[in-house]
């Protein structure tokens, strides 16, 4: 055996043992594996797939596979360098995202040569510098002149809907995986700019908008697909827009501010150790990056020979040109080949895109063996030195110094700031016009006027640090900051429930960094009055503009349920509204939206095939949906019925067949609720409580499931369908499925021993599902869940107590003498809790101090020892009567 078919042997060996994701590769293409030496030679053309009838999402994802498979063992043999596993990496990226662009012209227009739209790679795409787990950060362009279209086409829908595709073709999973995660934030001003952009547009901007980041983005820019041509005359364009003559201290300032900002945001990976982060960690491979791209805007631009993209290039061009000291030139390139191959190690696990060293010594340890070494000790001990060389070399820059506020804002420590120069430098980055939004002068001035009022209302937050990290977040994404910075200073109390919520809401507050257009709902006092019903919400979900199309509808509906649920959430961190209210709430919010997009859906879908006569969708929700009480988390569990003959023929213009028909209209009904969209995504479904399950079609019809749920239906599926509840179709078929359900748990189903399957389904999902933190008041003993069992087990039992609403039916079985009385106040007490702490604590885990008092406040206790106490009594009771359930076997 030769040296290298050894090496190969032991590296598959490790790999099968230590990485659950190159396992199951390596049982998924044994013929590769058996000639991985020859694949290693080639492995481009070892993944690839000569099948022109494959559909072209498919064959990527399998070469995309293959390719993972090759490279890896290729690393973690030590045949392949850094350089040929990013290489090769970022080959087959080009290669996948010239193949997505091809296919989608062509599918758009047949026959088309694919000219006309180019994609642009930033970052390590631009680099060829790929990590094994790696997004890529194209920007897209496209020339009006020549990009083919339909004859109708006006060029700009053209091209969003061929971009469209290219990132669906990417980015979609099946169980051949996925090709690459895409993302499009790159582009100009991303909030407001379509994923395509014109190039005269984009050249426009980045000759006279660009900020210094962007400029120096292009460091590392190449046109990497699509229209080659297109793309270097781009490039060449803006050129000497980024390389300058003049020192670029903006860029270097923006750089240095990044670098800042990171170790504030993701604190709990910069200290080395367990759960360091190789990337974003002091000493980690970000500084190396940003040490090279610092000295390349310094010198580049009138020095072309240091243009070079690759980051340890672009280090030894610096070190010959006498710009760096050559000896931390050669210890910046180690570290960074190292800390990039223990990257990829990480990576190689699970296939995540994930940069931190494991938090657990057993996780370390699986790190270290799969890298040839013996424990996680071992790998510390071999990465220490250059981690440590790295921060001392970057952080000698410019001597760490925190920028101090000028007049007019107190001392941030005197304001509350625990760490008050990372408050600074955070402060600092606004005034230097960081973000687009606030570019202008009158953003500036803004800034200045609502400073000192913010500064001290964050920093009498409870942590006032990280109220003042999620504010950055909601300002990084701001298309302006000028109305918002206004409306702060004009009205103090929007100011208060604002740092309420970046206080004590973290789930509020992150849906604020990802839409800060949030925050113009509260502007209205009504935000913080109960929803109304379900009918007058669907019709202001449903209101259009002439012209609307049914995209804008999707828009417009999670436009206003993502307002919905944020206000509703702030009544409880705010404490105007009970959360049971707000449960229910939340409920009325989701089923207005099925309402709406499922009819929107079923005209769109019979536009191109009919109906299908005396035939209508049925929707039934269950679980918490059923029940009519979500969370602000909650996914949606729904059944897809059909009414009439499911032998009959849809009359449109492509006639499908009664069954055909409904699963393709329930996928497209599902992707209206749940696909993300310009206005971000809506609901999570979950439609494996259906018939048969996973394993069933999405879709059967009414006799179907009468008959599955008399003779086939397990008892867990009858203790579903105690919270089922029609909430789509006419109100006859409503009537339909409601008298079948009526019937089948009045007795009108298979003989079960109820209360032995109840007691063994607990316990399988107390060992597969284990409460998330000492809080989880869902899954913790005594909680919710077990609560839950016991109702439906008494109602299953005792034919008895039915309805959909958990706290009406322990009312009807009280009634009856079937429960003790005390569960009505068990199930109200856990509601509260659970849907107060998805806002303030979805950990689970006990909160500050500050937020245990507004845990209380919203459980109507005096304080934080009394919800302990109650959660403890209300447990208590629902374990007695848990117990009681399976006494009765």
């Amino acid at each position: 055996m030769s040296d290298s078919e050894y090496r190969i042997e032991q590296a598959l060996a490790r790999a099968k043992t230590e990485s659950p994701f190159l396992s199951g590769l390596i049982e998924r293409e044994r013929a590769l594996v058996d000639g991985m030496a020859e694949a290693l030679a080639d492995p481009l053309a070892a993944a690839a797939i000569d099948d022109p009838d494959m559909p072209v999402g498919r064959r990527l994802r399998l070469e995309r596979r293959r390719l993972a498979l090759v490279v890896a063992i290729g690393d973690l043999a030590g045949l392949y360098d850094l350089t040929r596993t990013t290489g090769a990496l970022t080959a087959f990226a080009d290669h996948a995202l010239d193949s997505a662009i091809a296919a989608a012209i062509r599918e758009r227009v047949p026959g088309a040569e694919p000219a006309g739209l180019a994609a642009i790679a930033l970052g390590k795409q631009g680099s060829r510098e790929l990590n094994y787990s790696s997004d890529i950060d194209p920007i897209l362009l496209f020339d009006p002149a020549t990009l083919p279209r339909r004859e109708r086409d006006e060029p700009g829908e053209a091209a969003v809907r061929i971009g469209r595709r290219v990132v669906e073709l990417l980015q979609t999973r099946d169980g051949d995986g996925y090709v690459l995660r895409v993302d499009l934030r790159l582009r100009p001003s991303p909030e407001v700019t379509p994923i395509v952009l014109p190039v005269e547009a984009a050249i426009s901007y980045y000759e006279s908008q660009a900020l210094p980041w962007e400029r120096a983005a292009f460091i590392r820019a190449r046109a990497a697909a699509g229209d080659a041509t297109l793309g270097d005359e781009f490039l060449a364009t803006i050129r000497p827009f980024v390389w300058r003559r003049a020192l670029d201290f903006g860029a270097i300032r923006e750089i240095r501010g990044i670098s800042a900002r990171i170790r504030d945001h993701h604190v709990r990976g910069q200290q080395f150790g367990l759960g360091y982060d190789l990337k974003r960690g002091r000493g980690g491979i970000r500084e190396v990056e940003f040490f090279a791209q610092i000295h390349q805007l310094i010198h580049g631009g009138r020095e072309p020979a240091l243009r070079t993209p690759a980051t340890r290039d672009a280090l030894a061009r610096l070190a010959e040109a006498g710009r760096i000291d050559p000896e931390e030139a050669a210890a910046l390139s180690e570290a960074y080949t190292l800390l990039r191959t223990i990257e990829h190690r990480v990576q190689m696990i699970d296939d995540r895109q994930t940069h931190a060293l494991p938090e657990t010594a057993e996780g370390l340890d699986r790190i270290a063996r799969l890298h040839g070494l013996a424990d996680g000790g071992e790998l510390l001990n071999l990465l220490r030195p250059h981690v440590e060389r790295v921060e001392r070399i970057y952080g000698a820059l410019d001597g760490e110094e925190a920028p101090q506020l000028p007049g007019g804002v107190e001392p941030l420590a005197t304001a509350g700031f625990a760490d008050p120069e990372a408050a600074a430098r955070l402060i600092a980055t606004w005034r230097s016009a960081t973000y687009p939004a606030l570019r202008s002068g009158p953003a500036q001035a803004a800034l200045e006027a609502v400073l000192p009022a913010l500064v001290r209302a964050l920093g009498a937050a409870p942590d006032a640090n990280a109220s003042l990290i999620r504010f950055d977040a909601i300002l990084a994404r701001l298309p302006t900051a000028i109305n918002v910075l206004h409306l702060i200073e004009a009205r103090p109390p929007l100011l208060k429930l604002l740092t309420t919520i970046l206080a004590y809401a973290p789930t509020l507050a992150d849906a604020l960094g990802r839409r800060a257009e949030l925050l113009d709902g509260l502007l209205d006092t009504s935000a913080l009055d109960p929803v109304g019903e379900v009918e007058a919400l669907a019709a202001e979900m449903a209101a259009r503009e002439a012209g609307d199309d049914y995209q804008s509808l999707l828009d417009g509906v999670r436009r206003v349920v993502g307002e919905r649920r944020f206000a509703l959430g702030t009544q409880i961190v705010a404490g105007t509204s009970d959360p049971m209210q707000v449960s229910a709430g939340y409920a009325r919010v989701a089923e207005a939206a099925v309402d709406v997009l499922a009819a929107a859906t079923v005209e769109e879908f019979a536009v191109r095939h009919g109906r299908v006569p005396g035939s209508e969708l049925v929707i039934l929700a269950l679980g918490r949906m059923g029940g009519a009480a979500l969370t602000h988390a909650s996914d949606l569990d729904l059944i897809y019925l059909f009414t009439g003959d499911f032998a009959a023929e849809s009359d449109g213009e492509k006639p499908l067949g009664a069954v055909l028909y409904y699963n393709r209209l329930a996928q497209r009904v599902s992707g209206a609720l749940s696909v993300p969209t310009a206005s971000g995504p809506l609901y999570e479904i979950d439609t494996r409580l259906r018939p048969s399950g996973t394993s069933g079609p999405l879709v059967v019809s009414l006799d179907a499931f009468d008959r599955y749920q008399r003779e086939a239906a397990w008892t867990w599926e009858h203790m579903a369908l105690t919270r089922a509840r029609p909430i789509f179709g006419s109100a006859q078929a409503r009537a339909e499925v409601s008298a079948i359900i009526a019937r089948i748990l009045a007795g009108d189903r298979p003989e079960r021993d109820i209360v032995a399957d109840a007691v063994k389904m607990r316990a399988e999902m107390a060992a597969h599902k284990p409460p998330a933190g000492p809080l989880d008041a869902k899954l913790l003993d005594g909680g919710l869940v077990d609560l839950e069992f016991v109702v439906h087990v008494a109602q299953l039992t005792r034919r008895t107590g039915f309805d959909p609403h958990l706290g009406r039916a322990i009312d009807l079985l009280v009634e009856t003498g079937h429960l003790p009385s005390e569960l009505r106040a068990a199930h109200d007490f856990l509601t509260r809790l659970l849907v107060t702490m998805r806002l303030v604590a979805p950990d689970c885990q006990p909160p500050p101090p500050a937020t245990q008092a507004l845990v209380a406040r919203a459980l109507s206790l005096p304080d934080w020892a009394a919800v302990l106490a109650t959660l403890e009594t209300t447990r208590q009771s629902v374990r007695a009567a848990w117990n009681s359930v399976i006494g009765e076997r």
